[in-house]
């Protein structure tokens, strides 16, 4: 039955759906109604709070954690145990709060839906719910109406919707029950309208075609619906860092055991000792540490105005090197202006301060444009409100000027006649479509006043609308009469008037600090070629562009070659954009996503990173993203990608370290094992980690940012954060370490025969400053000031006054501690001076791997 009603006739459509202009019979109604379901946009497996909840604790390396405690718990560490607990559960509620506020994408599509329509039944008019329409239904719309339904035109009035948030159109488009091709793109299709686009002009008579679900709306939620969730990089490394940990603390356990049972070692010893191993393996605080400092750049880039919806997009922006970005209102102002006018064979520039010389004739076409309007600055049609706005930026008093020549008369504009007339009194004003106002004159102003209209100044002027068009201008014509009874054929021409939605003054700029950072732009806009293609041009993305249409042809493959190759596309619609960035996907790149409207939902969310317009975006597109511009501000993006990074750098540092610390405490218990050493048990293990995964890890968030990120490479997606320079310093410096400890270790023991207290104290606390004195020495590696963060610094300060209360205080019970001398100070001192310039040679080592360094992305320009 919605077999491509656009390209119908109208009576061929009425048929098809079996009705008449009079609309169906309440019985009938309600029989489509059972059939078809209510015209609404139905939400699809929706999450209840508690499964969101759930859903975090799905991570193998949460899993090993938990483990982990219960391991503890058996052995009677019930503290170890406890918080192992507490941090599982912080990191759970934290990624909860995320993921429960990005569940509305399709609650507010229903939202945006028309509450009432006007329809014909029972061969009258009446006033329903909305959700009550059914395919078949004639509805009547007028100025202000929102669509309730996608419906064929049978009948308007000088008709105009605004389909800004569906197609990416800037200008509401004029409509007309006339069929079109069957080929013709979403946003051309003039014999349509689409549910919840608004009615900015006129009035109309539509046939109910779909509704609901199968509307066009209908089908970006079922795309929104299907969309899966995806990882980035990082959460994708960290399950893969879990299930190796797990496997490793299972195979170090049947290991360690036998081997110390073969060496006369007491079972319960030999099971403490594989739980000392567990906890030693376990970076605890990795993931809370993770989310709390994605979180702590949340807070940092809302005060730069993009607010983060999801905290995995923090890190996803430092990887992203394509961004796809809508035209209107993201690189464009979003709103109708005047940029050149044509009087008497000149072309006035006026986006040029001081563009517009002195004359009496662009006055005159300027007051013709306010008076012939029915807009004012703040309301109406956008392109008559850009000519109210040119006139008063011109110093022209509109209000006082439509007061002093109020209108006696008009003519309404209509699609049909293509041009509007108003009358003051003994002057009549006329704006309309270039060709129909040429039409109707016989003269021209010229500066000594009306002239004859020769077939060479209409050939000249004819020529001036297409270098307009050419340039992306809207065109209109404006011309006036003495004898306002004729205004057919008695006009004096006087000039024209060139609009375009001109971009951001700041976009130019962002585009270029994006290029250097390696980053392709491309835009992706329902807009025609031809204004893309300018836009395009003026801010340098590129000069080619691909139809819509073209892309329809294309297989995967061919996709894959086109996208590669060109940056603007133009007459797209949302199955198109998501296309694209699938195919961009496919073939390695990270997408950022930018957009505002309802077309821009499904991919928002199928992006890496979707970015929402915060001021002209619509609920839809911001409950799809994962970040949402509060400016609107293409600069933004630029700053977001910038923090991005340094976040980034910040994750890499401690990931780092926390990694090269366990991999130090397994080697020590293990190596230790062997001799016979419990050398660390579990709850100084734990401590360990809390001290030196907690506050300090935690306070490097805070660090600034490192060297000139912006003038690096993208980070490659396809090579993880633990890669090779980092397991260059995983393993290094935790070598460094262990052979540390292990000597502190035997030098104080002295050949005993068994640990003792003093020497786990030693090895305790020697370790902690000396895990101190490393995350100095990586920090430096990140080119991070040494005392730049006040934050870090106070952390470190705590967290060494905590070992100090575990080694002095009556705390000392819990943990198996002795009060050190002077002189075990002395000895912890001189291993941390032999400590510095190993790991310092292991840095420098590093370095030069690092991808910034080595310049890892092919594709960096």
């Amino acid at each position: 039955m919605n077999d491509r009603p656009y390209s119908r006739s109208t009576e061929a459509v009425l048929e098809a759906h079996g009705t008449s202009t009079k609309g169906l019979n309440s019985g009938e109604a309600q029989r489509r109604l059972a059939e078809y379901g209510e015209n609404e946009v139905v939400q699809a497996s929706e999450r209840t709070p508690l499964a969101i909840f759930v859903a975090q604790f799905n991570s193998v390396l949460i899993w090993v954690l938990v483990v982990a405690a219960v391991l503890s718990a058996w052995a009677g560490h019930t503290v170890d145990a406890v918080l192992i607990v507490v941090i599982v559960v912080v990191n759970g509620v934290f990624g909860f709060v995320q993921d429960y506020r990005a569940e509305r994408s399709l609650e507010a599509l229903r939202e945006m839906t028309a509450p009432t329509a006007t329809v014909r039944r029972d061969g009258t008019t009446v006033e329903i719910d909305a959700t009550e329409l059914v395919p078949g239904d004639v509805i009547e719309l007028e100025s202000g109406d929102v669509v309730p339904a996608d419906g064929r035109l049978l009948d308007d009035i000088d008709l105009e919707v605004d389909e800004a948030a569906l197609t990416g159109e800037s200008a509401p488009v004029s409509k007309s029950p006339e069929p079109v091709d069957s080929d013709t793109p979403l946003a051309e299709r003039e014999s349509m309208v689409f549910n919840s686009t608004n009615v900015t002009r006129g009035r109309a008579v539509a046939v109910v075609t779909a509704t609901g679900m199968d509307t066009e709306v209908g089908s970006i939620a079922r795309e929104l619906a299907a969309t899966e969730e995806t990882q980035t990089p990082l959460q994708e490394e960290l399950d893969e860092l879990g299930r190796r940990l797990g496997l490793g603390v299972f195979a170090l356990a049947a290991l360690v055991i036998p081997l110390l049972l073969v060496q006369d070692t007491p079972p319960v010893e030999a099971g403490l000792t594989a739980v000392s191993l567990a906890v030693a393996a376990i970076p605890e605080g990795l993931p809370a540490v993770v989310t709390l400092t994605l979180a702590l750049g949340v807070r940092r880039m809302a005060e730069e105005n993009a607010l983060v919806r999801r905290l995995p997009a923090v890190e996803a922006l430092g990887s992203v090197d394509v961004i796809c970005t809508d035209k209107t209102g993201t690189l464009t102002e979003g709103q109708m202006t005047v940029s050149r006018v044509w009087v008497n064979d000149a072309v006035v520039e006026f986006d040029e301060p001081g563009g517009e010389p002195p004359s009496d004739r662009i006055d005159l076409l300027l007051r013709a444009g306010a008076l012939c309007n029915d807009a004012t600055a703040e309301e109406g049609d956008p392109t008559e409100q850009a000519l109210v706005e040119a006139a008063e930026d011109r110093g022209i008093d509109v209000e006082a000027l439509r007061e002093e020549q109020p209108r006696t008369d008009e003519i309404p504009f209509s699609s049909e006649q293509k041009w509007m007339g108003t009358i003051h009194g003994d002057v009549g004003y006329v704006k309309g479509a270039p060709e129909v106002v040429l039409s109707k004159s016989s003269r021209v102003l010229i500066d000594g006043g009306p002239t004859e209209l020769t077939p060479e100044a209409a050939d000249r002027i004819h020529e001036q609308v297409r270098t307009f068009a050419d340039e992306a201008l809207r065109v209109l014509a404006l011309a006036y009469t003495e004898n306002p009874e004729n205004m057919e054929d008695d006009l004096v021409f006087v000039g024209l008037v060139g609009m375009i939605d001109p971009p951001r003054t700041e976009v130019a700029d962002a585009l270029a600090a994006t290029d250097r950072a390696g980053i392709d732009v491309k835009m992706i806009t329902g807009d025609n070629v031809r204004t893309a293609a300018a836009i395009a041009w003026s801010l340098g993305i590129g000069q080619e562009v691909t139809e819509g249409r073209e892309l329809d042809h294309l297989d995967d493959e061919e996709l894959a070659q086109r996208v590669e190759e060109v940056n603007v596309f133009a007459r797209t619609s949302p199955e198109h954009k998501v296309r694209i960035l699938k195919a961009l996907q496919e073939i390695g790149h990270v997408v950022a996503m930018t957009g505002d409207g309802v077309n821009d939902a499904p991919a928002l969310k199928n992006a890496d990173v979707g970015i929402a317009m915060g001021v002209r975006g619509t609920d839809v597109a911001k409950h799809a993203s994962d970040m949402v511009l509060l400016d609107d501000n293409y600069a933004t993006i630029e700053r977001a990608v910038e923090r991005g990074r340094a976040i980034f750098d910040n994750l890499w540092k401690f990931v780092a370290f926390l990694l090269s610390a366990n991999v130090a405490e397994v080697a020590l218990v293990f190596l230790a094992s062997l001799y016979g050493y419990l050398v660390l048990p579990a709850v100084q293990l734990l401590w360990i980690n809390l001290l030196t995964d907690g506050l300090p890890a935690l306070a490097l968030g805070a660090d600034p940012q490192s060297g000139e990120v912006m003038e690096r490479p993208p980070r490659d997606p396809d090579k993880g954060i633990i890669e090779r320079p980092m397991l260059g310093l995983i393993g290094g410096a935790g070598t460094v370490s262990t052979v540390l400890m292990l000597g502190l270790m035997f030098y104080v023991l002295g050949g005993a025969p068994a640990i003792t207290p003093y020497a786990m104290t030693m090895v305790f606390t020697g370790f902690v400053f000396l895990e101190f004195e490393k995350l100095y020495v990586i920090r430096w590696l990140r080119e991070t000031p040494t005392f730049s963060n006040r934050w870090f610094a106070l952390a470190v300060g705590v967290s060494i006054a905590l070992q100090l209360a575990v080694l002095y205080t009556p705390l000392n019970r819990y943990f198996g501690t002795v009060a050190l001398g002077l002189e075990d100070w002395g000895i912890v001192g001189a291993v941390l001076v032999v400590g510095l310039p190993a790991y310092l040679a292991v840095a420098l080592t590093v370095k030069r791997h690092l991808p910034e360094n080595e310049g890892s992305r092919e594709d960096f320009h």
